[in-house]
């Protein structure tokens, strides 16, 4: 095992590749992240998009599917439903020597069903079906109407790894949706202990958005901190939800507490260093989601120790300055959550073209 992947599972952190290919799964990829340390996988719509694109592999299963259907999103969950199900056959020997909290694969909803509740709910079920594995994560956006969907999901025992998080009121708003939809579960006589949840909080994004706007503003000063700090903020919510006796007697019922897991860690600014989303997130009871580049840079320099409960209150005047500068907090997470909609649905619909017209050629 890598020894700075080692130290974070020390630490109560999982680290987890933000990546997926059939590549990895067949030919011995991700059994290699597995022996470095990593313990789960999570998969969105773009990172299909540039597996399926730069790869032959899937062109005989292609040409099966599109000769049985001209539907190109039958034949890309027909792909994924695959890729996903060897991924976490890969990774069930970690899923049970863990006892179910990590090993884990993520496969997400169609994007452009996120405001729509029953569709979400529908997809959501089919997809659990379809793929068949107890450690599955089927991907929901946190948007209003998908916080409806993500209660009802985990009223029905199902898991759920809640993506698209931003802003420190729509993770309270997700947390409280877990623990009400565990509250249901449990009220229905079900068994709330094969119910695993993550709550996919992103951050570098918050960075992106909010340095072009400082810059704007004269304030370059408070540059490359709302992210982290956001982040530090949601912990400590976290801390909250999960400590009060509403939760303790669900605890006592085998209810598992739903962690909170770091996405969009990569860095994206080349001024930043390549690992701060990672070095200053460590802490127990979380998940970092890093892309392969994130993970190596990890491996070979990372900084790991417990950073995710410093400087908290520095977080909280941090927020209280970025207003005084004149930063709106709430149009920052509102914008990148509108964002986050689109940067997964414009390559999900840009891999439907590609799934059909490549079909087309390998049947004819």
């Amino acid at each position: 095992m890598n020894e700075r992947l080692g130290k974070m599972r020390e630490l109560g952190q999982a680290p987890w590749v933000d990546e997926l290919s059939r590549d990895d799964t067949r030919n011995g990829g991700l059994q290699a992240m597995i022996e470095d340390g990593i313990v789960g996988v999570t998969s969105n719509p773009a990172i299909f998009q540039k597996a399926v694109g730069n790869s032959d592999l899937y062109d005989d299963q292609l040409q099966e599917l599109a000769g049985n259907t001209d539907d190109p999103k039958e034949m890309f969950w027909g792909i994924a439903g695959t890729d996903i199900q060897e991924a976490c056959d890969v990774l069930a020997p970690v899923y049970e020597s863990s006892g179910g909290v990590d090993g884990f694969v993520s496969l997400e909803v169609q994007p452009d069903i996120a405001y729509d509740t029953q569709a979400t709910i529908d997809e959501a079920e089919k997809l659990h079906g379809m793929v068949d594995r107890p450690n599955l994560f089927i991907k929901i956006p946190a948007t209003l109407p998908g916080l409806v969907a993500i209660e009802e999901m985990i009223s029905r025992g199902k898991s759920i790894n809640v993506t698209l998080i931003f802003s420190l009121e729509r993770y309270r708003e997700v947390a409280r949706a877990y623990v009400r939809g565990i509250q249901r579960l449990v009220e229905n006589g079900g068994d709330p202990s094969g119910v695993r949840s993550v709550a996919s909080f992103f951050v570098s994004r918050i960075d992106a958005e909010a340095d072009d706007r400082l810059e704007k503003l004269g304030r370059e000063d408070l540059k490359g901190k709302l992210a982290i700090a956001n982040a530090k903020l949601a912990y400590r919510v976290y801390g909250q939800i999960f400590s009060g006796s509403r939760w303790r007697s669900l605890e006592e019922r085998g209810a598992t507490r739903q962690r909170l897991l770091w996405a969009s860690t990569s860095t994206k600014n080349p001024d930043y260093p390549d690992t701060v989303y990672v070095d200053n997130l460590v802490g127990p009871e979380t998940v970092n989601t890093m892309p392969k580049k994130t993970i190596e840079a990890v491996k070979d320099h990372g900084d790991i120790r417990p950073t995710l409960t410093e400087g908290i209150e520095d977080a909280v005047r941090l927020l209280d300055d970025l207003r005084e500068a004149g930063l709106d907090y709430e149009d920052v997470t509102d914008v990148l959550e509108r964002e986050g909609i689109q940067k997964f649905a414009d390559p999900f619909n840009e891999m439907l073209d590609e799934i059909k017209n490549k079909g087309r050629q390998l049947v004819s």
